[in-house]
């Protein structure tokens, strides 16, 4: 498969027009939404879930371009993409070198598109001049991305943030270099590295990105749902969004945000189906990586589900999160989307606050 960018699968996965690139386009675009790579989180599971029930795309977890090169048994699995289309493989590096043998490979292996990351705030990644430390160095950023886009034939795209710090937000002259070096898309996360996660995300200053460019911009950064992505197009212009943390435990969320957006219908999953969802998941996790491994793996994502489904009291919840035995775990699971459908709001209640903490 080759495609102009990733957000061009629309059409073929969901019979609506794929959103198009350049001069004049806003007036006839169709916005999408996307799944955020989160490393650690964002495994080949769940990205099947979330593209089978109508996200416009979905992104690997961040992969290390060196590791991957150098074939580590964790940048492989992090890699894969059987079952999903288009495959969009995220990279990390700083060396132009790796990053353009790890890309070979990932097109080799039968990536769509290959993503750059420049957006990473973990200080792990940064202490490493990767992520988004490279915005501190645009110059080494766009030596970078040539190495990529030199390396492969298919569309090559970068997630970055607003700028490393708001002395320097500069998202849109990164972007006018991307573009110039002939990147399909950019997405831009609308807080600075210095923030990570902190405060809210400013959809507004990315605007200046759409203005700057003719390529699509993605936005994100604290969309939530239906109401918060069209709040979000409205103040940033861009072309889609992309969803993170929020469809952690609710890989359904992403595709009914892009039907929302399109004007379809989004599927009204039962309790009963959403937990056939969340079961598929965590025995995908189990056949990847075997039991013991599969079920430290699946601990952030069963927490998850358990929240947002609100069926289970502090005790059996933490039973679930904790329990090495599967047979144990799926049916706590079950339970946790058999409640009486008027307690999951209280339920959430607390376990939202202090996330938001």
């Amino acid at each position: 498969m080759r495609i102009d960018h990733y957000l061009s699968d629309a059409e073929a996965s969901s019979g609506v027009r794929a959103l198009p690139s350049g001069p004049g386009a806003d007036a006839e675009r169709l916005p999408g939404a996307l799944l955020a790579p989160l490393s650690g989180v964002t495994d080949l599971h769940l990205r099947r879930i979330a593209r089978r029930l109508g996200a416009t795309a979905v992104v690997s977890e961040m992969v290390a371009a060196e590791d991957f090169a150098r074939g580590t048994a964790e940048a492989r699995l992090r890699a894969e993409g059987e079952g999903v289309l288009p495959h969009v493989v995220q990279l990390a590096g700083c060396d132009p070198h790796w990053m353009a043998e790890g890309a070979r490979l990932a097109e080799a292996n039968g990536a769509d598109v290959i993503d750059v990351n420049m957006g990473c705030p973990a200080k792990k990644v940064t202490g490493g001049e990767a992520g988004s430390a490279l915005m501190r160095d645009l110059d080494h950023a766009a030596r970078l991305l040539a190495a990529v886009r030199g390396a492969v034939a298919v569309p090559v795209t970068v997630k970055m943030r607003l700028g490393w710090d708001h002395a320097a937000l500069n998202a849109p002259e990164l972007a006018r270099r991307a573009e110039d070096l002939g990147l399909a898309a950019v997405t831009v996360h609308g807080r600075t590295r210095q923030q990570f996660y902190t405060g809210r995300a400013d959809w507004a200053a990315i605007r200046a990105v759409v203005e700057t460019v003719s390529i699509p911009v993605v936005a994100n950064g604290d969309v939530d749902g239906l109401e918060a992505a069209r709040a979000c197009l409205n103040a940033s212009g861009a072309a889609a969004v992309m969803i993170g943390r929020a469809a952690v435990g609710r890989p359904w969320l992403v595709g009914a945000v892009a039907a929302g957006l399109q004007g379809r219908d989004a599927p009204d999953l039962t309790p009963a189906e959403q937990a056939d969802l969340a079961v598929e998941h965590y025995e995908g996790l189990l056949a990847r990586y075997g039991v013991p491994m599969g079920v430290r793996h699946a601990r952030k994502h069963l927490a998850a589900y358990a929240d947002h489904a609100g069926g289970l009291p502090a005790p059996e919840r933490a039973r679930l999160v904790t329990t090495t035995d599967p047979v144990e775990a799926r049916g706590l699971l079950r339970r946790a989307f058999d409640a009486d459908p008027a307690a999951p709001a209280a339920k959430q209640a607390a376990p939202a606050a202090k996330r938001a903490a």
